[in-house]
């Protein structure tokens, strides 16, 4: 399977995001799957759209890989993906919310 793995990005966690998808892609090629890497930048949605992607593995930390707006990103271009959804990623990130 041809596999995006989402990494990177720009917020305080960009090097833990690149180390997290490092070892995640070195764990599907081995497995023997495709894998390409997809740093978070302003041409992501054509990547995505245009990669023949048969899932995203979503190995971004922080706000915009946890918030739910990759989620929601990646629920409109139809592609499956790892992790929680929109709604519950969103929720998660909002601390009082949260705790209720």
């Amino acid at each position: 399977m041809r596999i995006a793995v989402l990494c990177g990005g720009r917020s305080a966690e960009r090097e833990v995001s690149l180390k997290s998808g490092a070892q995640v892609q070195s764990a599907l090629r081995e497995l023997g799957h495709e894998v390409v890497q997809v740093d978070i930048d302003a041409s992501t949605w054509d990547v995505l759209r245009d990669g023949g992607f048969g899932c995203v593995f979503n190995a971004l930390h922080g706000r915009l890989g946890e918030d739910g707006t990759v989620q929601g990103m990646l629920e409109l271009l139809g592609l499956p993906y790892t992790g929680s959804g929109v709604l519950a990623s969103a929720l998660c990130m909002d601390k009082a919310r949260a705790g209720s």
